[in-house]
């Protein structure tokens, strides 16, 4: 019987699977697709240090790699099977499935399984990865990229309303750090504040000017976190900014630009460093430009990289987050058209 890339996406975003407590998915999944007939290899992802509070079921992370036994696929299909916090469960109308993943990206891991029997029963196999962290570290993705597997060409699954991406942007994840001198806040000379720098620096960053691509866009620059301080009555001798910058060519371009206009007044380190991707068009694919970065750039082995996948960017990451059940099922054809396309 075909797969219900509907029901499945379902059972999938009912398995909690936020960054770093992927275990329970990765065990499901495993189990599914070797009772499809898939040879499946757990590849092992190193844990990360927990937030303060933050709840876990204790069980390891791993990526999932599934192929048919003896083959050696020239296409993979590849998604990620983390979510953002906070989670909810999914539930379904006459037009879409709702809850955390619906669209980002378990939706379309299911619609590629879907994809990938339609496939094999035409006896064209395609490879299946499926990987941890991407919305933090791409962890996963470079785990995969060093396991020693790989292929001709990757399709990656993101939200692009089965459209084709002809390019994605980066990520620079930047952490300035200011420290100062605490003292008394009714004797501010006596101190220094570290908050201030913090603020400054942050206030002339907004005001830079970053690099633009005709096609792909302007850099955008989002201050995501800030923390420092002891209390209101003190001067602050430590704080600390976290910013995400979304680029569109080589990520040096942008150090040079901040690294000037920080100077001494912070610490700057880089905690992701993400490449911005072009890639090709295909006669008779709608086409657009993904703001976003995926897991693409750290799986360079996996072959010529391609991008497409059902539900919009614009819902993930919401409380509102929901994909389409037309465009579930169309993408299930689209996958299977694509990858049949790259090995004629």
């Amino acid at each position: 019987m075909p797969i219900d890339p509907i029901a499945l996406t379902r059972k999938l975003v009912d398995i909690e699977s936020t960054t770093y407590d992927e275990g329970r998915c990765g065990i499901f999944l495993a189990e599914y697709l070797g009772s499809l007939g898939y040879q499946v290899e757990r590849q092992p992802v190193d844990q990360a240090p927990l937030a303060p509070g933050a709840s876990h079921s204790g069980l390891p992370r791993f990526n999932l790699y599934a192929r048919m036994p003896g083959i050696m696929p020239m296409v993979t299909l590849s998604t990620h099977f983390d979510t953002v916090p906070p989670y909810f469960a999914s539930s379904e109308d006459d037009e879409y499935v709702h809850g955390r993943g619906s669209c980002d990206a378990k939706g379309i891991l299911a619609s590629q399984v879907a994809a990938a029997e339609k496939l094999h029963a035409n006896g064209t196999p395609v490879g299946l990865l499926y990987v941890v962290g991407e919305e933090r570290d791409s962890a996963g993705a470079k785990v995969a990229n060093a396991d020693g597997h790989g292929s001709k060409y990757l399709i990656n699954g993101e939200p692009t309303e089965n459209q084709l991406a002809l390019a994605t942007k980066g990520a620079l994840r930047v952490v300035l750090s200011a420290s100062g001198k605490m003292a008394h806040s009714a004797y501010p000379e006596l101190g220094e504040s570290a908050i201030d720098k913090l603020i400054a620096v942050l206030h002339d960053l907004q005001r830079s000017e970053l690099p633009v691509d005709q096609e792909i866009g302007p850099s955008t620059l989002n201050v995501g976190l800030i923390s420092g301080g002891r209390a209101p009555n003190v001067i602050a001798d430590a704080a600390e900014a976290q910013l995400l910058i979304r680029l569109v060519g080589p990520s040096q371009h942008v150090k040079n630009i901040i690294e000037p206009i920080i100077g001494n007044r912070c610490q700057v380190t880089y905690s992701l460093d993400l490449e911005t991707v072009r890639m090709k068009r295909i006669p008779g694919w709608p086409t657009m430009i993904a703001k976003y970065a995926t897991d693409i750039s750290s799986l360079t082995n996996w072959g010529e990289p391609l991008l497409l996948g059902p539900g919009t960017i614009h819902v993930a990451h919401t409380e509102h987050e929901r994909v389409l059940k037309r465009e579930l099922l169309e993408a299930v054809d689209k996958y299977a058209d694509l990858a049949a396309s790259l090995m004629r």
